[in-house]
């Protein structure tokens, strides 16, 4: 199937990864476990009865696919598409659930993950990087050899664009290599530094046989304020704006795009606000949004909700992914110790917050809210150490759900993540790919 830079993209072939064995030696499982992946759901699983081992990662479905949907409508409301970042989950399932609600592309950052994406039947992929090296070079253009298949990358310099062009010199055939020109700031990450240098890029892959000036872009999310987002989509406005002026594009529509996931609002309103001659595409790479968190993203997602001019669909992302755990050990006061670590969950971005606590067994029907006053200490490999206070009604072998900051960190240390319902039945297994 040909995509073009307005079509959907078509839904992924998940056979392969429902037909998968799972078994002990898959962190989660029961002893015993050995089955297809596809019927995990059918097992009649459920986290508060101890049918598994933990640590546990679970995604709570309805709030995995209510967060799908809004940001889908969002997208739709202010004419805006997303190209969700894959490395957040490096799942294939859940890049499928993302395309089902209209996802425009899918975003990656390393070969590896492009040929993730491309194995299941992504058709429109943005790696966010520049390929410098022969053979991610050589990846890129092997996989525009594929039919239907549309690849974005990124430049932010003379010399990057030249490695590129001389590649693109051996390849027949009319499906170029798509670049965004990287706009970039002092002390960030890539992206070229200056609006003078960047023109300069576009110029280079506007001149170069086999590759097209797509657009331009952008990362805010290093930025802590809102200020600065501001000032760098500016930059991207105004760079995309000079190269209409010389003409450096093509016949397809422009472009533009940036990350997005704290600072989404920014980017829609300083993208719907420019004004061109031509068609633009404007794309946000989001990728923490499917299952939120609750940490940083939650609180940008508040102060979204209070600034933004934009339209906000009824609803609002919430965080759909948990880590579950026992109450291993009380051995001082103030100070509890349960069989979950490092190895297990994000920490680079906070640590986990505990949100809910269950007693199997007992009179308890459904987890209720941790107390206040409960807060992570620290993490061991293996280990958490939760502050305690004296009130607290935890016993050794209660569970507790800890709620997490950053997803991409979380997502990288499961192989198969479970789905649950609002019982915390399982429903099916999540499959990674990291």
């Amino acid at each position: 199937m040909a995509v073009t830079a307005s079509a959907p993209l078509p839904r992924l072939s998940l056979r392969e990864i429902e037909d998968q064995r799972l078994d002990v030696l898959v962190k989660g499982l029961p002893p015993g476990a050995s089955l297809r992946l596809g019927d995990v759901g059918k097992q009649g699983w459920n986290v508060l009865t101890g049918d598994m081992p933990m640590p546990l990662a679970v995604i709570r479905e309805s709030v995995l696919k209510a967060n799908s949907a809004w940001m889908s409508a969002f997208s739709t409301a202010n004419d805006l598409k997303i190209a969700p970042h894959g490395k957040t989950t490096m799942a294939p399932q859940l890049f499928d659930l993302q395309i089902a609600d209209g996802a425009w592309a899918i975003t990656v950052a390393t070969m590896q993950q492009l040929a993730v994406a491309r194995h299941f039947g992504v058709k429109r992929v943005i790696l966010a990087n520049q390929p410098v090296g022969r053979q991610e070079i050589a990846a890129c253009f092997e996989a525009l050899r594929e039919p239907g298949f549309e690849l974005y990358c990124l430049a932010d310099s003379v010399a990057g664009v030249g490695l590129l062009a001389q590649a693109a010199k051996g390849q027949a055939g009319a499906n170029p290599l798509r670049i965004f020109v990287e706009i970039g700031f002092m002390g960030g990450r890539t992206g070229a530094r200056t609006r003078e240098e960047a023109l300069a890029v576009a110029r280079a892959v506007a001149g170069a046989p086999g590759l097209r000036l797509a657009g331009f872009e952008c990362f805010e999310g290093l930025h802590s304020d809102t200020a600065g987002a501001d000032r760098l989509l500016g930059e991207v406005v105004a760079v995309a704006a000079a190269a209409e002026g010389e003409g450096l594009l093509g016949a397809e529509p422009m472009v533009l795009s940036a990350g997005g996931t704290s600072l989404f609002d920014r980017v829609g309103e300083a993208f719907n606000a420019a004004a061109f001659k031509r068609p633009i595409v404007k794309v946000l790479r989001s990728g923490c949004y499917l299952t939120h968190d609750s940490t940083a993203y939650s609180a940008a997602f508040r102060r979204i909700t209070l600034e933004t001019s934009l339209k906000l669909p009824p609803g609002g992302l919430e965080p759909a992914l948990e880590v579950w755990a026992y109450v291993q050990s009380r051995p001082e006061r103030g100070r509890s110790l349960l069989t979950v670590g490092k190895r297990d969950i994000s920490f680079d971005s906070g640590m986990p917050v505990p949100l809910r606590w269950y007693r199997p067994g007992g009179a308890m029907k459904r987890p209720e809210s941790m107390p206040a006053g409960h807060t992570v200490l620290g993490l061991n490999d293996q280990h958490c150490h939760l502050g305690t206070p004296e009130e607290s009604p935890l016993q050794v072998g209660d569970m507790v759900a800890f709620g997490i900051g950053h997803p991409c960190t979380t997502f990288d240390k499961w192989a198969v993540l479970m789905l649950v319902d609002d019982d915390w039945t399982v429903t099916g297994a999540i499959r990674t790919f990291f």
